[in-house]
């Protein structure tokens, strides 16, 4: 495994162990030329699955995608690497576990905002903005409304 650091080409394993979703293995590493450590992680290689997009355009399934709108979504909030990453391996687990050669966007982004309404809200209302493309203040207003009377119903 190539150093993220020198470029050094050889590397030992310190530790492994599994993701909590179990879908992955987590590897640090020590490079062998600068001794600095780094992460890595294994998983099965899963069958391609296209993606149906709003266009009707379609194109390979990528977590990283949904990683970097999360990263987006919770930048300056109280949401750590380790509460990121599960919603990615959930939404790849769903992604794969369907077992469907072609998914729609909208299934994908309806589950990463379920996973995030119950993480953090305010993250959860800039995820949304995005993805459902409020046009006004008064449809971000809707949106804003039915997380109010949602928390207020579950709360009893």
């Amino acid at each position: 495994m190539r150093c993220q650091y020198c470029g050094y080409l050889d590397s030992k394993v310190i530790d492994s162990r599994p993701t909590e979703e179990g879908s992955s293995i987590r590897r640090r590493r020590e490079c062998l030329r600068c001794g600095r450590r780094f992460t890595t992680y294994e998983k099965i290689e899963n069958s391609p699955v296209m993606i149906i997009k709003k266009d009707m355009r379609r194109e390979p399934f990528d977590s990283d995608k949904i990683k970097k709108g999360l990263l987006a979504a919770c930048q300056k909030r109280p949401v750590s690497m380790k509460d990121i990453d599960t919603i990615v391996e959930k939404v790849e687990k769903l992604v794969y576990g369907m077992g469907e050669d072609e998914i729609s966007s909208r299934r994908i982004g309806e589950a990463v905002m379920d996973e995030l309404k119950l993480l953090d809200e305010v993250a959860y209302v800039r995820f949304a903005s995005v993805y459902r493309q409020f046009t006004d203040v008064s449809s971000f207003m809707d949106e804003l409304n039915k997380l109010v009377l949602e928390g207020k119903a579950s709360r009893g």
